[in-house]
Order: C-alpha cells, then structure tokens, then sequence
C-alpha cells in the first residue's frame, strides 16, 4: 500500500489509498502500451520560478547566483526542500544530509540555512554545477557546514566516510524523456543544460540508480526524498518497492493534488550495503 503524503501551506497529512501489491511490479516491465504514457511531456513542470532580485534568484528565503550551464531552481522544488526541512527538525542535531545532483545548491543550502545543525553534502557532475554551488555555499556563509563534491552521483561521495551514515538524501533529478527533449520539449535546451533535463528513455533512469545507491549511505530509518515528474509516481512507487530497503513510499502533493515528491524510510535494522543491484 501507498501512503499519500498531502502538503497545504506547509502542513502534512496522510492519505492511504487502496493499492495492489501486484501492480508494483507491473511498472518493472513496461508494456508498448504505456511507453508513450510515461514519455509524456513534464516541460510544463520546469519553468523558471521564483523572486530574482539584483541578479540573484531567491529559493526557500536564500539568494542564490545564477549560471547559464546550470538548471534555474524551479518553485516546485520548494515542496521537496519543506519536507527535508521537517524532517530534519524532528531528527534533531547533527543531521548528515547529503543533496545528490545539487546544481546550483539550492536545496543543500536552503537546508542548512534553515537547519542549523545539519552537515551537508552536495554533489553534481560538471564543472560548471559543482563551481557555482561552491560559490554560493561561501557568499551565504555556509561553506563550514556545505561541503561540494563532483562525481557521478553517490561516487562523489569517496572517500567521505558517509556509507550508513546519512540522515537525509535529497535529489532533484532529472525527469523528461530523452525523445521529448529531441522533440517538443527542445525549447529547455535553448538557455540550460541537457544533463539537468534528460532523464533517459523513459525519464527514470537517474530515479533507478539513486534508488539503488542511496540505500548504501542511509542509515537505517534514514529518509531518502526526491522530485519527479507529473504521472511518475507508479513507476517511482514501483522502482522503491523493487529496492527491498525501504518502508512503503510516500507521495507530497503540489498545490493541484498531483504526486510530485517521493518519500521513502529506510528499513530499520537494514545495514548499508544491501540496496538490490
């Protein structure tokens, strides 16, 4: 079963509805039939949000600086960042965080700023990410808390001693089908990079692998949270029952009632290590 998780103005509520414990692994296998469903187009999720103000563009009360190889924080990621936040209080002090493709930094620093005692770890793959979330972890004063590292996903990570330790890990990946950006979803293309968009073919390749990988640095009853795209959510549903590491999958709703935000507890007494390959 499916839990439901609803946010209005900040506020969470669950709601669980009926769900067949079959129909998870239907989404493992997709038939022709729901290919051009899940390739649906999630371009309208992706405008540019928020307030800018001298340059700078605001996301969950920080001011961040802006690149043009780097994705523009969207305001739709703020309903991912309101539930890492609340978590992360309830947890308490020295809470391990780790933003897993953090582009510009903007839910890694929100997070800090917000969460006083937390240590952040935010990571991304390019040059270009990785040079400006460092720049705005030190313009807000945050770069003793927020540490950015490069790689590919959890591998740059390395050598941080982070395996079984981590509180949190938020991602906002990227969710559009690689043939929608060859077709009608090309205008994103026009001013941001490829890599912050193309999900793969049918635009969970990244949700698999951070799925997977994830478990290996949560501790047990750890939380791993991440956006995804508008009709995702099954397969997204799908893809956390298949790791066998975690608690039935919540959903965070948006301001329309659509499934936007996936929250899944790692399994208490499950070690690292033991995310199915």
């Amino acid at each position: 079963m499916i839990a439901r998780l609803t946010c209005r103005r900040g506020h969470f509520s669950f709601r669980l509805p009926g769900w067949s414990k079959g129909r998870d692994d239907s989404f493992l296998h997709i038939p022709q039939s729901k290919k051009s469903a899940l390739r649906q187009d999630h371009s309208q999720d992706l405008q540019p949000g928020g307030d800018e103000t001298n340059g700078l563009h605001r996301f969950m009360g920080v001011e961040l600086e802006l690149a043009p190889d780097v994705l523009v924080p969207r305001e739709e990621t703020e309903l991912l960042g309101a539930r890492a936040v609340a978590v992360l209080r309830d947890i308490g002090a020295d809470a391990v965080v780790v933003d897993m493709c953090c582009g510009s930094g903007n839910l890694a620093l929100a997070i800090a700023a917000a969460v006083p005692a937390a240590r952040v770890w935010g990571a991304d793959l390019t040059d270009g990410t990785v040079a400006l979330a460092r720049r705005n972890a030190e313009r807000l004063g945050l770069g003793g808390r927020v540490s950015i590292r490069q790689g590919d996903l959890f591998g740059a990570l390395a050598g941080e001693g982070l395996e079984g330790r981590v509180d949190a890990v938020v991602c906002n990946p990227p969710y559009i089908s690689t043939a929608r950006l060859e077709g009608e979803s090309a205008h994103l293309l026009e001013n941001e990079p490829r890599e912050a968009f193309d999900g793969g073919p049918y635009g969970i390749s990244i949700h698999q692998r951070l799925v997977r990988e994830a478990a290996d640095f949560l501790k047990p009853g750890g939380w791993l949270m991440f956006e995804f795209g508008e009709g995702q959510h099954r397969q997204v549903a799908a893809l956390v029952a298949r790791a066998r590491a975690y608690e039935p999958v919540a959903f965070a709703e948006d301001a329309q009632g659509r499934p936007r935000v996936a929250v899944a507890r790692k399994l208490a007494g499950q070690p690292s290590g033991d995310g199915r390959r």
